[in-house]
This record gives structure tokens, sequence and C-alpha cells, in this order.
């Protein structure tokens, strides 16, 4: 999937001191696994919240800029300690990230579910109310959701390879 030219970087990436360790421990990636879950339960669980607001479908008596301002704190530590330690997992397995599908897809979900994250949680910061929303902020909610879900569920399929 990954360019021939990316192989180099996946193999140091498998052959760097951490990837080794983590490998070796009995007990480490486990561990990383389950805070990478951590982190992604925290950003899910505010993205949708902040979502399910933007398309009318809770929290209505709250101003939608303001529920934005209080979850983008979430937002961003759910997907920076995800980001962290995504990379630690990847690290150890590189070589089995180079020729899958779902790692592939998975990355280029999160990509795609990033930028339109930041289109759709701006627009619903300058929004003083959801009659201002502009047009696209519902369907790009959608949009958006199913990208974050797509992104788990490609992150599960990595496993099943």
């Amino acid at each position: 999937m990954f360019p021939a030219a990316a192989r180099a970087f996946f193999e140091w990436c498998d052959g760097a001191w951490i990837s080794v360790a983590i490998r070796e421990s009995t007990w480490m990636f486990a561990v990383i696994e389950i805070l990478h879950l951590l982190g992604l339960t925290v950003l899910i669980g505010s993205v949708v919240v902040l979502h399910l607001r933007l398309l009318g479908l809770g929290m209505r008596k709250q101003a939608v800029a303001q529920l934005a301002d209080e979850l983008i704190p979430w937002i961003r530590g759910g997907l920076f300690f995800m980001i962290v330690t995504g990379v630690l997992l990847f690290l150890p397995e590189a070589m089995k990230c180079f020729g899958s599908r779902p790692f592939f897809f998975k990355m280029l979900l999160l990509t795609a579910a990033m930028a339109l994250h930041t289109a759709v949680v701006g627009g619903a910061r300058r929004a003083t109310d959801a009659e201002r929303l502009p047009s696209w902020s519902r369907p790009a909610a959608w949009l958006s959701l199913a990208l974050w879900f797509g992104v788990g569920i490609a992150g599960r399929a990595i496993g099943f390879q």
C-alpha cells in the first residue's frame, strides 16, 4: 500500500531500540494499547458530544460555541495522547504495517478526520447559536463522525492481520 521508497523508513522504525524494547517486553505493548484506547475514548467521546450538539440531537440549551470551547482541551488532549501511544504501537510493528491495508486506510482516514474536524470545530466556535451555524456544518458533522469511527474500525482491523 505504501510506496516502495517508504520501506527504508518502516525498516528503520522496526529496528529502533524502543521498537525492540517494546517488542521484547511481555507487558509493554499491552499497557501502551490500553493507554491508546483510553486516549481514543476521550477523543471520540468529546467529538461525539460536540457533533451531536451540532446536529441538534443533544444539549440544545447550551450554545454551540461554548460547548466547543469547553471540549477543545479534551479533544486535543485525547488526540495528542492517542498519537503518542499510536506511534509507540506502530514502532515495534512497522514492517507489519508496511503492507497492511487496514493501517494504510487508518492513516488515510485519520488525516481526513483531523482536517475535516478542524473545519467543523472552527465553524462551531464562531457560531453563536444553532441557527447561525454554516449550512455545511450538519453534513460535515455526519461525515466527521463517520471518519472518526472509520479510524477506530480500521485500527481494530490491523489486529486481525
